[in-house]
């Protein structure tokens, strides 16, 4: 008769099993069709977690069965290792659920046209889903008959020699977790560093390392310690790019230069690719060596890379059109020497040039 019953148990686990899943993918189905991120999050984080707790119970209770009709001393251990199993499946639908619940954030700011802070949301998960493995730990060793307490004890008393060891592990995970918690970049930015030769963009923020890709398409490994101690520019969060030139033209055109200055600046005022609400600046600046030099201090609406050489060099082709249009020259470097008046070349004569006789040959005079 026992094992008619053991049968019985596992052929229910396996109906139960079977039901489950039919009946979680028809909701999952419905809830998917709704824009809340938490119930298919919760449905599909549930399915494969409730098949281990469904086969944890079944297993163990038949096991529990035969213990008690064989008298097996082996199968005492049912009890506690399906309170363990229950433990690991809440443990592991709740990792699930977080790591649902982070993904359908992202998706759903990212379907509505949203800035997706990933580096907040990456670190977020990580300390929940540590969390939970660290409770699930604890709990599953009291349940074991172990004492917290003193494995408290042993941790506090091992950390101390492991910080001790590890002086530079704790220092790169610390360090990274300021970069999560002060966030001087993300995932994607283009950092770069006026301290060190690090400049590229930002692949991963990991806990150890962060991981640059260089514009020469190289991975940079970086300690998070590293970034506790250097300075870290962030040029992905600059607001506007800056126009800084300096030109100059001609002494000979310097009856031109007050009405180029003008109308350069004018040109810059109607430049739609010109933010307006920024610093612009055109002035004559300097009496050069070769060069009356003014200068353009302006800054583009755009950021991007590209666009902003696109905007630069059409601003430089209209300046260099506007001095032509005025009949003045961009200048360059040149040198005048004066010499006194009155001065003779004495003791010789300039020679008058030479002809040739017949044959070819030179004849003088």
């Amino acid at each position: 008769m026992w094992i008619a019953q053991v049968f019985v148990v596992v052929f229910a686990a396996l109906s139960v099993d079977f039901v489950q899943k039919r009946v979680l993918k028809r909701l999952l189905g419905r809830v998917r069709a709704n824009r809340m991120i938490w119930d298919d999050a919760l449905l599909d984080a549930a399915q494969r977690p409730l098949t281990l707790l469904i086969w944890i119970v079944g297993i163990t209770f038949a096991a529990e069965i035969v213990g008690h009709n064989t008298q097996a001393s082996i199968f005492a251990a049912a009890a506690p290792l399906r309170e363990v199993g229950v433990i690991a499946a809440i443990a592991w639908f709740l990792i699930r659920v977080i790591a649902a619940v982070e993904r359908n954030v992202i998706a759903a700011r990212e379907a509505e046209g949203k800035a997706v802070d990933r580096t907040t949301a990456d670190a977020v998960s990580k300390l929940l889903r540590f969390s939970v493995i660290i409770t699930a730990a604890l709990v599953a060793l009291q349940t074991l008959g172990f004492s917290i307490s003193g494995v408290l004890a042993f941790g506090g008393i091992g950390g101390l020699a492991v910080g001790f060891a590890a002086k530079d592990l704790l220092s790169n995970f610390f360090g990274g977790l300021m970069v999560y918690m002060d966030r001087p970049f993300s995932v994607g930015d283009w950092v770069r560093s006026p301290d060190r030769n690090i400049e590229g963009t930002v692949e991963k923020i990991g806990w150890r390392l962060t991981c640059i890709r260089t514009f020469d398409k190289r991975p940079l490994y970086v300690p998070n310690q590293t970034f506790t101690t250097i300075a870290v520019e962030n040029p992905s969060r600059m607001t506007n790019r800056r126009i800084y030139e300096t030109v100059g033209i001609r002494y000979d055109d310097a009856s031109e230069l007050r009405a180029i200055v003008e109308e350069v600046k004018a040109m810059l005022q109607a430049h739609p690719d010109i933010d307006q609400d920024q610093t612009l600046i055109v002035n004559f600046d300097a009496f050069g060596p070769s060069s009356l030099d003014f200068f353009i201090y302006a800054f583009t609406r755009t950021t991007n890379w590209i666009e902003f050489h696109a905007v630069k060099q059409d601003v430089l082709l209209r300046l260099n059109d506007i001095i032509a249009a005025h009949g003045a020259e961009i200048a360059f470097p040149t040198s005048t020497v004066h010499l006194p008046d009155g001065i003779r070349l004495s003791g010789s004569q300039v020679p008058e040039a030479a002809g040739t006789g017949a044959g070819g040959a030179p004849q003088e005079r």
